[in-house]
């Protein structure tokens, strides 16, 4: 038996034969009838994408068109054949089900998107076309199309059923029986069914090209090997954080199977892969822009000396690839480009790869960029004060010490964006965070006090900081408690890690396990640092099952938190509570040494002996797959392991060594 040598971290933290002709004739039909039945098996993905914003009859809105062009191009990037409609009348949605439901009959997956105006009325859902004109109360759901003939249509399909709504709910017509938001409805065998906003509530506009649910949806759909429900999770999150929580996705499933929209090899997190397209592309311009993205990055330290050198020694020091790194590089930088839509990125593709395969995708996004000369003050004071813990793809989180270098800035775009969207606390409590950045505590404090009672979850976290520590308020431990309670109740992971983490230091079984429960609530709200901490509990013996662990450590991983890489690492190397399976644990430890601090490429070369020779063994295939090991894979450390693994770690990232 291997001696533990590792400990885990504590929770705190084709032939040659030729065939004659008549022999030929008869394999040629039987390969022609295969061919047929694999089709008939392998029927395809078909999706009907609507979105109304052109409305005469009642309010324009603003984002839904642009929402539909959008998830039509990911869906059809993703394989499914796509029906558009954009400002469609009664007739014209009405005949685009009626297509919609006639392809699905055949279909593996059936996938109804709509974006614009919806209301509700005695409990039915009815979409609105863009003639849609209220002349009587009592025929106003006339005039509509019900959500339900849709789901009859797509009811007929024999595979998996996605209806997502991005539909603002809100039923400015008071008509009897009706209500905010969309009505809850049940969801049939094989449907999953997803609502903007959690029920009885109204989802916001975007305050960019895009919706926020459409957004977040469209910066996690084309993530490889993810479940449709970690997704959904994913996309929850990033809703909650743009919103301060006043907007919560929901959905109901009853699949009755596991559906991916992207499949292939697990890959590194959007910062990873955003470190290894700026180094690849010795770009300074992108090495900045990682630091203005994730400020307190695993590659901060690096990026920084990068940019310390000399320019054109950092352009010589690039390591040369063959064609299919290149290629794979260029996938790299194109998943980043579509999820995050930033306008750099986006030109990088299209000056690297004028011939690459998304060339077309990546010009149309460039074109609509630029003619969204001015983001508007809602945008500008999302992308100045966004707290680093509520940043998203689209929205990276700003550095305190940032925010101070431009508080000025980012106090006029907030208070215009309060002004100009009264009902979203968020601006509120990104205008408190701006103030404090300009030295005005007792005015931020003021703020953070009208947006917490508003509702803003990172308005109340925030606001039991400074209660807890006396920081520009008398010190208040029991008011700091209530808020993190409320605010926890209310959704907030970081408020339900804070309170977890005081209660399971209890004596008390009854406490801890108060605290497990908040830290899986955190965990289920998409927190990677609650779903780490239950990896170790869970590894401890104090939460569900050991066995339980690895694959609790390696979800952590997948939403961002590096040290699930070496934790579940360990776990496959070693055996502890499961079978040893060196290939995985090598995965691990690659996803790692790309992810973390540079902790685990230090602990490899200094340590390496710690790990099983079966282990190392693995790695060295992997490394020499990706073109970065020419050693024997003879499973012992050394120099040239230690140099692939960081060639890996800086610019030599290759999905395609995970697989398999």
């Amino acid at each position: 038996m291997p001696r533990s040598r590792k400990p885990m971290p504590s929770w705190c933290a084709r032939s040659g034969f030729r065939p004659g002709p008549a022999l030929a004739a008869l394999l040629c039909a039987l390969v022609a009838a295969l061919l047929m039945a694999a089709q008939a098996v392998a029927a395809p993905r078909v999706a009907l994408v609507i979105g109304n914003a052109a409305y005469s009859g009642v309010p324009a809105l603003d984002n839904p068109a642009n929402d539909a062009e959008d998830m039509t191009a990911a869906l059809r990037d993703l394989g499914f054949q796509v029906i558009l409609g954009i400002d469609s009348d009664q007739a014209q949605m009405r005949a685009l089900i009626d297509q919609f439901g006639a392809a699905a009959q055949t279909a593996e997956v059936a996938l109804f998107y709509y974006a614009g105006h919806a209301f509700q009325v005695a409990d039915q859902n009815y979409l609105l076309p863009r003639d849609f004109r209220l002349e009587r109360l009592d025929r106003a759901t006339a005039r509509t199309v019900a959500l339900d003939e849709a789901l009859k249509a797509m009811a007929a399909a024999p595979g998996v059923k996605i209806v997502l709504l991005d539909a603002c709910g809100d039923n400015p017509l008071r008509l009897p029986g009706g209500g905010s938001g969309l009505a809850r409805i049940g969801s049939p065998a094989d449907f999953l069914i997803a609502y903007a906003t959690q029920p009885g509530a109204v989802a916001f506009d975007g305050a960019g090209r895009n919706g926020t649910f459409t957004e977040a949806l469209l910066s996690h759909i084309h993530t490889p090997a993810q479940d449709i429900g970690e997704m959904m999770i994913a996309v929850r999150k990033d809703v909650m954080a743009r919103t301060g929580g006043q907007q919560i996705p929901w959905d109901a499933s009853a699949l009755t199977r596991r559906f991916r929209f992207a499949d292939g090899p697990p890959t590194a997190s959007p910062e990873t892969l955003f470190y290894q397209v700026a180094v690849r592309a010795a770009d300074p311009a992108l090495l900045r822009l990682y630091l203005q993205r994730y400020p307190n990055g695993s590659h901060v330290g690096e990026v920084l000396a990068l940019l310390a050198q000399d320019p054109a020694r950092s352009g010589q020091a690039r390591r040369s690839m063959g064609p299919e790194a290149e290629g794979a590089a260029g996938e790299q930088l194109w998943d980043l480009a579509r999820r995050s839509r930033l306008k750099p990125l986006l030109e990088s593709y299209a000056r690297s790869y004028p011939k690459g395969p998304h060339i077309g995708e990546a010009r149309r996004l460039l074109a609509e960029l630029s003619a969204e000369t001015d983001p508007g003050p809602a945008r500008r004071c999302e992308l100045l004060a966004t707290h680093p813990r509520d940043g998203t793809e689209t929205t990276p989180g700003v550095s305190y010490e940032l925010l101070a270098q431009n508080a000025v800035e980012a106090m006029r775009a907030c208070e215009e964006a309060g002004r100009l969207h009264p009902r979203q606390a968020k601006y509120v409590a990104l205008l408190a965070r701006a103030t404090a950045a300009a030295g005005l505590r007792a005015e931020a404090v003021a703020l953070y006090e009208r947006a917490a009672e508003r509702g803003d979850l990172r308005a109340m976290v925030s606001l039991a900081l400074l209660k807890e520590t006396g920081d520009g308020v008398a010190p208040d431990p029991a008011g700091a408690l209530a808020l993190y309670k409320r605010a926890a109740a209310a959704g907030s992971a970081d408020a339900a890690i804070n309170l977890a983490v005081t209660l399971l230091d209890s004596r008390r079984a009854q406490d801890q396990q108060r605290g497990i429960a908040l830290m899986q609530q955190a965990s289920q709200a998409g927190s990677p640092i609650a779903t780490f901490n239950l990896g170790v509990l869970a590894q401890e013996g104090r939460f569900g099952d050991p066995g339980d662990a690895r694959t609790l450590f390696e979800r952590a991983a997948r939403e961002g938190e590096p040290r699930g890489h070496r934790a579940a690492a360990v776990l496959l190397d070693e055996g502890r509570g499961l079978p040893r399976d060196p290939s995985r644990a090598a995965v691990q430890l690659l996803l790692g040494v790309a992810s973390d601090d540079g902790g685990l490429l230090r602990e490899l070369a200094e340590q390496g002996g710690n790990w099983n020779p079966e282990t190392l063994s693995a790695l060295q295939r992997r490394l020499a797959r990706a073109g970065l090991y020419q050693g024997a894979a003879d499973g012992k450390p050394g120099p040239a392991l230690n140099q692939a693994l960081e060639l890996w770690r800086n610019g030599g990232f290759n999905a395609t060594a995970l697989s398999g």
